[in-house]
């Protein structure tokens, strides 16, 4: 028997997001409450150089009070679609066009309490054709090599979870950079 939505009231419109409160009913027949992150979906970008370089990018990231090192990533427009989302993401945080973009999986960030689902894009032929950053972002780019990037991930020294989801299932791509 699943669970069954009794009602669903909104509780904050955000920027970037909506939080509403479910009512729902369980198998065993009890009620209980789930505040859910309401998100339109986003996308997080492998950049590989044509040195063999991933381009992460560092940035504040208040709600864990530290820069952080990730790859590049962003938030849909409304209904736009994953892939146009990852080629307008990428110039906007790494000033890099991608000549190839490729879907490498997807996912849910964080179902627990976020519809928000994440695609997960390869970049490569990478040429330099920047567009202008949110006004609130403040980056930088830093190049690694795959090998060390992913290494750094096994020591979990990235302590981002789409950085990690996004290496994991690129891993058959980045393969070759690995020199394994």
């Amino acid at each position: 028997m699943p669970f069954e939505l009794i009602k669903s009231e909104p509780l904050l419109q955000g920027r970037a997001f909506k939080i509403r409160r479910d009512t729902m009913k369980t198998p065993d027949g009890r009620e209980t409450k789930f505040d859910i992150v309401e998100h339109g979906g986003s996308v997080v970008i492998i950049p590989i150089d044509s040195d063999g370089n991933l381009l992460f990018v560092r940035q504040y990231r208040h709600a864990a009070g530290m820069d952080m090192l990730e790859l590049p990533a962003g938030t849909r427009d409304g209904d736009e679609p994953f892939a146009e989302c990852a080629a307008r993401e990428i110039r906007e945080e790494t000033g890099m066009e991608a000549g190839m973009l490729i879907q490498v999986g997807s996912f849910y960030l964080a179902p627990g309490y976020s519809t928000e689902f994440m695609g997960v894009f390869l970049a490569t032929d990478l040429k330099h054709n920047p567009l202008e950053a949110d006004d609130d972002e403040f980056l930088s780019v830093e190049k690694i090599p795959v090998r060390e990037a992913i290494l750094s991930a096994e020591r979990g020294e990235l302590p981002d979870a789409k950085t990690l989801a996004a290496l994991l299932m690129a891993r058959p791509q980045l393969e070759k950079y690995l020199g394994v």
